[in-house]
């Protein structure tokens, strides 16, 4: 069987074409395995895995922690609201910690972008990164292009747009590296004030207009506004917000073909999305969340099965 490129997943960066290309192919047979009656398979039955968030977290924790026990690995749950950080210990203290109990594996989200990188640098584990900050979530992306592909088929030259707050987003990073990796168009659009000055040179177009990029995509990717990262005013409020870049019924039936929708959670339903739409047949909210699960077993069991090589 292939392997992987890399040791660790850090960001979908250092990711090929063929690294995503087997992922997917093993989610494949991962999501046949969560459909059965016994959803259990042994494949990390020698493996420590520790879950270390430094940030709130519900679906992708319990989308990991899921995906771990169904492959029965041992699992470490850490939260820093409850540890040794408090008191000043240091991340690197912190892992190292973990580390010297024979844990395997890491799977770590925390707010500062490349800290999965810094930790990657210093310890022998296998580190996953579950977000870093406002830098990349490498396994949203992969769960996200693995639902369009389960819709579509092959992403080349299918139009894709993300729409929201792209400036403090990490879904957004990753997903566009993704996207383009497998071959597919993608559009950003949103206020300008939420777009980053860099944005152009990720080889995307861009748009401030709502009705022209659906128009133009086959999906739309919606995020939320992340209030918890924004230190400034971006726009004069969640309403007027809703109003110019909300997504609802009435939009999307007002242009001439059906797209897909989609969206990492969580939702701020009546904000970037009515619940009309985030309920509607259109919508691949649900089967994203589900993808997850299988997205994650892949990664985890491909990185174990390099290591063990």
């Amino acid at each position: 069987m292939a392997n992987l490129s890399v040791d660790h997943l850090l960001g979908i960066k250092e990711l090929s074409k063929d690294d995503i290309q087997l992922i997917f192919e093993t989610t494949d047979h991962f999501k046949e395995v969560i459909n059965r009656p016994i959803k259990k398979v042994p494949s990390l039955r020698d493996i420590t895995i520790a879950n270390i968030f430094f940030e709130n977290s519900t679906r992708t924790k319990l989308s990991f922690e899921l995906a771990e026990k169904r492959l029965s690995a041992d699992v470490v749950n850490f939260s820093s609201s409850n540890s040794s950080v408090k008191k000043g210990e240091t991340l690197l203290d912190t892992v190292n910690n973990i580390l010297s109990m024979k844990v395997d594996m890491v799977v770590m989200r925390h707010a500062s972008p490349g800290a999965a990188h810094f930790l990657s640098r210093h310890i022998k584990a296998n580190i996953i990164n579950a977000g870093d900050g406002t830098h990349e979530h490498p396994t949203q992306a992969l769960l996200d292009t693995y639902s369009i592909r389960e819709k579509l088929g092959d992403l080349t030259n299918k139009k894709v747009a993300i729409i929201g707050d792209i400036l403090h987003s990490r879904v957004a990073l990753s997903n566009i590296y993704a996207l383009q990796k497998l071959g597919a168009e993608v559009m950003v659009c949103g206020p300008n004030t939420l777009l980053p000055k860099y944005i152009k040179e990720l080889g995307v177009k861009v748009s401030l207009d709502v009705k022209e990029t659906l128009e133009w995509c086959d999906v739309a990717n919606i995020l939320r506004i992340q209030l918890e990262r924004q230190q400034l005013k971006y726009f004069p409020s969640l309403r007027e917000y809703s109003l110019y870049y909300g997504i609802n019924k009435k939009l999307l039936n007002s242009i001439n073909k059906e797209i897909i929708v989609m969206h990492p959670g969580p939702i701020n339903r009546g904000v970037e999305i009515s619940t009309d739409v985030a309920d509607s047949k259109q919508s691949i909210i649900l089967n994203q969340v589900e993808n997850g699960v299988a997205i994650r077993m892949a990664v985890l069991f491909l990185l174990a099965q390099k290591k063990q090589n």
